[in-house]
């Protein structure tokens, strides 16, 4: 039994010719039959294709910056400096209140002097005084203003000839005419709208020569002097009123002496 296991054995095992010289194993195979011989090889490539990337970013970013424009960089500053704001100055709300009351200052100097609202100041005179609160009782008495069994204080002054005959009523003040109306009470009215807010307005007129819009000069005719229904007593007769930030105030302490026209 033994023997045929040798036999066996025998016919099995690889038949070599006497002489026959044996392959070398090369030297490659033997480095690839190293166990580290394959991670190695991936380290190596690993770390080229890291460096070839590296060197690819390099190389483009350098053109980028070789080919951006000088005009682009100047057009970012410009922009910046467009759209920064000046900072705010502390004194800037003093400075513009300053220039305005010096404007103020300045209009006020140069602003015009009334003049008596008829063509002859010497030829006429006050009729009915302006109502002043703090006159006497005398004065209160002078200053009311009846109508049928109503009295009422008199917010202007009432100018007439003494033979109550018509006359011509010119602008106290320059101004641009903003009413013209006719009212059952006190006849025709021209309201003019002047300067440093006030308001000049003539009342119991005839024959108006102006409109509404019109800008008018100081001494420029207005209308006639007429008769109203509530001033019927005084005949032919000015009812001129002023009031300044419209508040009423007296006319004849506006006015100039026309004792001396």
């Amino acid at each position: 039994m033994n023997e045929q296991k040798n036999k066996n054995k025998q016919e099995e095992s690889p038949k070599n010719l006497v002489g026959e010289p044996i392959a070398p194993v090369s030297s490659w195979k033997k480095a690839m039959s190293k166990r580290w011989i394959y991670p190695a090889a991936y380290v190596a490539a690993a770390a080229i294709i890291l460096a070839l990337v590296w060197v690819y970013q390099d190389s483009s970013h350098k053109e980028t910056a070789d080919n951006t424009p000088a005009a682009a960089v100047t057009d970012d500053v410009s922009s910046v400096q467009t759209d920064a704001k000046p900072a705010a100055d502390p004194n800037a709300a003093d400075q513009k209140d300053q220039a305005a009351s010096e404007e103020a200052v300045e209009t006020t100097a140069v602003s015009e002097d009334f003049v008596w609202p008829v063509a002859e100041a010497s030829e006429v005179s006050i009729v009915k005084p302006f109502y002043d609160k703090d006159g006497s009782t005398e004065e209160h008495e002078a200053a009311m203003v009846q109508y049928n069994d109503m009295f009422m204080p008199n917010t202007g002054i009432d100018v007439a000839r003494s033979d109550k005959a018509a006359f011509e009523v010119q602008a106290a003040l320059g101004g641009k005419v903003t009413k013209v109306e006719q009212h059952a009470l006190n006849g025709y009215t021209v309201e003019v709208t002047n300067a440093n807010n006030l308001k000049t307005v003539y009342e119991s007129l005839s024959d108006v020569k102006v409109k509404q819009g019109d800008e008018v000069k100081q001494g420029q005719t207005l209308a006639s002097a007429g008769k109203n229904e509530v001033g019927k007593d005084l005949g032919n007769h000015l009812h001129f009123e002023v009031y300044e930030n419209g508040e009423a105030v007296n006319p004849a302490s506006l006015l100039p002496d026309n004792s001396k026209k």
